[in-house]
């Protein structure tokens, strides 16, 4: 508790908010999904610091938002700059990077194009490329988002996302949070510049420049993306790791009791393997 931070950065592109905790001596970046188009982690270091406390005990986190400014026409691959320029003025580099979902797209680039900042790679639930699942679902919350409806995308990222099981209880509580307003934000301008920019996402014939260890975890009943994009990335990233969960959906970091698990394993294998020498924790 004593690292927590609530900070915020200037970049040449303009100003970002981060979260930073834990302890470990390793470095390990978030960069969370299209939901940041929603809200940012602007003073959420607390509830960040709660739901990952035992990635603390391995790693000092950072959790990045996008630019607060963000605008028409921003792809993935810009995303991934503001977030180099980030990390370059906080003095970050080689750091465990763990992108989910539209973070999983910022990721790639970020590891394609600013190596330094990477030294091992875990991409959840993402994409090279978009696909009939992909354009489908984020077609429909765009036309969502511009008429304002926010209780619809809740549902529909809830109906998504979670496998039949946690749906009977996600549902109705997503279903409650956008009858009531939580968490809706003034303007939805920053949402769907967001999930255009996902539309717009081609890292394919690229991922095989990826040179750090990497590991894909997907979900086979992903119903956003689809579990086939999580394997298209792994195939194309040279000896990449996957890890598909069976049954389970878009939101398999909430659900897979494991995933976790997943992350520290192999966030302290790839940075033992790279520094033998090095503390594991």
């Amino acid at each position: 508790m004593k690292r927590l931070k609530n900070g915020r950065i200037i970049i040449p592109s303009g100003e970002t908010d981060y979260v930073r905790f834990g302890c470990g001596n390793r470095t390990l970046i978030m960069i969370p999904g299209v939901g940041d188009g929603l809200k940012t982690v602007k003073g959420m270091a607390v509830p960040f610091a709660f739901l990952y406390r035992r990635l603390a005990k391995h790693f000092t986190v950072y959790v990045f938002s996008r630019r607060n400014n963000i605008q028409e026409g921003v792809t993935t691959r810009d995303m991934a700059d503001d977030l180099n320029d980030a990390l370059e003025m906080l003095e970050i580099r080689e750091s465990v990077t763990v992108g989910v979902s539209q973070g999983g797209m910022i990721a790639q680039w970020l590891a394609i194009n600013h190596p330094d900042k990477v030294s091992s790679l875990i991409l959840v639930v993402t994409m090279a490329r978009p696909n009939r699942t992909v354009q489908d679902t984020l077609c429909a919350w765009i036309e969502m988002a511009e008429r304002g409806d926010y209780r619809s995308i809740l549902i529909d990222t809830a109906e998504r996302s979670y496998s039949e099981k946690k749906k009977r209880h996600a549902v109705p509580m997503y279903r409650f949070l956008g009858n009531i307003g939580i968490g809706r934000p003034k303007d939805f301008s920053r949402f769907i510049i967001q999930v255009k920019s996902c539309l717009t996402h081609d890292s394919y014939e690229a991922l095989e420049r990826i040179a750090c260890p990497a590991l894909v975890i997907g979900g086979s009943d992903d119903g956003i993306l689809s579990g086939e994009a999580s394997i298209e990335v792994a195939e194309r990233i040279p000896e990449c790791r996957l890890k598909m969960y069976q049954g389970l959906s878009h939101g398999l970091h909430e659900e897979a009791k494991d995933f976790l698990d997943q992350v520290i394993e192999f966030g302290n294998e790839s940075d033992f393997a790279r520094n033998p020498q090095g503390d594991r924790g």
